[in-house]
């Protein structure tokens, strides 16, 4: 809930509006006794009207707090970061006695919980964040998955010798990549140690707002429910939480009959993809692909064609015709294949055209523009481009034939797609065939979708292509969805690129999805810092509604803005803060003041402003 905990009525309204779109599991904050105290008032209003679905407090810094929730919900969530720790970005070199001491002193104050959580049968989520982790664990492991995991463990060994195992457990992170190692780790960790398999609970943490949000929130989650990792799911938006729910549930319903329709996928004897660590896949450049090349885009119009200058204005190429120049923004299509449909115009010389193999044929200019071809035309070809060449084939395509095909040209670029309901681990087995027989040809991840909506579209994509970019496996994307414009597609393609932070096309924008410890109306700031500063390509901004969600969990910032009080804001360089009790209607302008001093900021161009129009 975002509502003001002590707001008993405000409360009991938001869950029972979160509930009605599909929220099962409900959390309230409870920074202070007192907010833990009025759980129970909360509680027995949403009991009383027939509302049954479990309670989680959620806790920082306040054990006492913890122990009177306990008593009263079916759930606490602790944070291991703060739980036992205060945070002061301090490096401190551990012996391993000293070390041992500060265990003992964690035991003492989190065994407590434990044996209140054991006596009333109360569930625990071990939550750690990876912005938020303690001094002690960031000294020992640094700012790393193996750190989440440590920090998690070491609560765990403490439940597990009081014999406590009514335990959920969570590694978020506003970076997928950074999520998603964390988790697999965590599965692997529990195992080596005989602890038992406990449920994982999924989420991107701040993950942000409208499309960005639904973005990364995928990636991270939809990579690891591929994984076969997860049990319950908190999708993360600056929205209101009734618009959080109906995210999770789809992601979640597409596994519910995926195995009954699923194709077996050739098993590995071993896989030379670590998934604990990024390393993009080695490949030869062909064209501007693989190589040192960040990720192309190619934009599908093979049914609809271009039919004039204006069309193109979705894929970020804009006619200027008072100076009778193209213009480009930072989200310009790299490639547009149009099929068997050529554009009858001149193309900007950003941009170049793909065309079915027998239409490339018939072209005049068969320099500019770009052969597109199946695998059995690749075959019988008498005649290619000298230096790029579109193969198109499916991932089950893993017979020798098919692989010596491709294996001995230097001037072609796979685009891979997959038939198979589990499209996105067929083609990570095609993958691990080609870095096992040692075929660097660079590829391009390929998905179409269709009889699904909008939003659908968008996290199926950042699952299946996106969940392979954060495993450093892919050259290209190409997205193809009826249902939607060309400028949502396109901008889904830079924003699974953005989220996997293979290229980085716009501001990335770390913000909080609001709670009952909010200091500011957090989607109207954000909108208005977004309003202001979304032109600022790779810029990270933190916008952080309290003091807990503050210069940890924005520590892959580069600015923050965090409340601190009523109209009071503090603004962060890094993790530092630099400016203390901003007022708030100053505070967008001290920020960008802030970014100027830096040499950071850009005036918006004309045509930013043109496309932005």
């Amino acid at each position: 809930t975002t509502i003001d905990t002590m707001d008993t009525q405000g409360s009991i309204d938001q869950s029972i509006r979160m509930i009605e779109t599909g929220c099962e599991i409900v959390r309230i904050t409870a920074p202070s006794v007192k907010e833990a105290q009025n759980l129970e008032n909360i509680k027995k209003g949403l009991r009383a009207l027939g509302y049954e679905q479990p309670l989680v407090a959620d806790i920082h810094f306040t054990p006492n707090a913890a122990e009177l929730a306990a008593r009263i919900v079916e759930k606490v969530r602790v944070n291991p970061g703060n739980y036992a720790d205060k945070k002061r970005f301090e490096h401190i070199d551990y012996t391993d006695d000293s070390y041992k001491n500060e265990l003992e002193r964690i035991r003492t104050r989190f065994t407590p919980l434990v044996k209140i959580c054991k006596e009333h049968g109360t569930a625990m989520r071990i939550g750690t964040n990876h912005g938020s982790l303690s001094d002690r664990i960031l000294s020992r492991y640094g700012d790393t998955p193996q750190g989440m995991v440590e920090s998690a463990l070491e609560f765990l060994r403490i439940c597990e010798n009081e014999g406590f195992y009514d335990i959920v457990i969570s590694m978020k992170s506003s970076n997928p990549q950074v999520m998603v190692q964390a988790y697999r780790m965590l599965a692997v960790r529990l195992d080596e140690e005989g602890l038992k398999a406990y449920p994982m609970h999924l989420g991107v943490t701040e993950a942000g707002e409208g499309e960005d949000g639904r973005i990364k929130s995928a990636m991270g989650i939809g990579t690891l429910l591929e994984d076969g990792l997860g049990d319950t799911v908190r999708v993360s938006l600056t929205e209101d939480p009734e618009f959080e729910s109906p995210v999770a549930q789809s992601l979640i319903d597409r596994y519910s009959k995926r195995a009954i329709s699923a194709k077996v996928i050739k098993p590995i004897e071993r896989n030379p993809i670590d998934p604990f660590s990024y390393s993009r896949r080695k490949t030869i450049e062909v064209g501007n692909f693989g190589g040192t090349n960040v990720p192309r885009v190619i934009s599908d119009f093979s049914k609809r064609g271009v039919k004039n200058l204006e069309e193109l204005k979705a894929i970020g190429h804009f006619y200027l015709p008072a100076i009778d120049k193209w213009g480009m923004n930072d989200l310009g299509s790299d490639y547009l294949y149009t099929g068997d449909k050529p554009v009858e115009f001149m193309l900007p010389n950003g941009l170049k055209e793909i065309l079915n193999y027998a239409s490339w044929l018939e072209a005049k200019d068969q320099i500019n523009k770009i052969p597109s071809l199946t695998l059995a035309e690749l075959s019988k070809a008498e005649k290619l481009h000298d230096t790029l060449n579109i193969v198109r084939l499916d991932a089950s395509n893993l017979d020798e034939d098919s692989l010596s095909l491709i294996g001995d040209k230097n001037n072609i670029v796979l685009q891979l797609s997959s038939q198979n309901s589990h499209g996105m681990a067929a083609m990570r087995r095609f993958f691990i065939e080609l870095i096992i027989t040692g075929n660097n040809i660079p590829v391009a991840l390929s998905a179409s979708y269709s009889d699904i909506s909008e939003s659908d579209f968008q996290l199926y994509a950042s699952t299946d292509c996106g969940g392979l970019f954060l495993d450093g496996l892919g050259d290209g994307i190409i997205l193809k969805h009826e249902g939607s414009p060309a400028k949502v597609v396109n901008s889904t393609s830079f924003g699974i690129l953005q989220a996997a932070r293979t290229r980085i096309t716009k501001t990335e924008y770390i913000s909080c999805p609001s709670c009952g410890r909010t200091l500011f109306d957090l989607q109207e700031t954000t909108a208005k810092i977004r309003k202001r500063t979304d032109h600022l390509k790779g810029v990270k901004i933190g916008i952080m509604g309290c003091i807990v969600n503050g210069p940890g969990e924005m520590a892959d910032a580069d600015y923050g803005y965090v409340g601190i009080g009523k109209d009071k804001i503090s603004l962060y360089r890094g993790q530092n803060v630099v400016k203390r009790s901003v007022k708030a209607v100053e505070a967008v302008d001290e920020l960008i003041e802030l970014i100027k001093e830096d040499g950071k900021w850009l005036e918006p161009s004309n045509s930013e402003m043109l496309v932005n129009q």
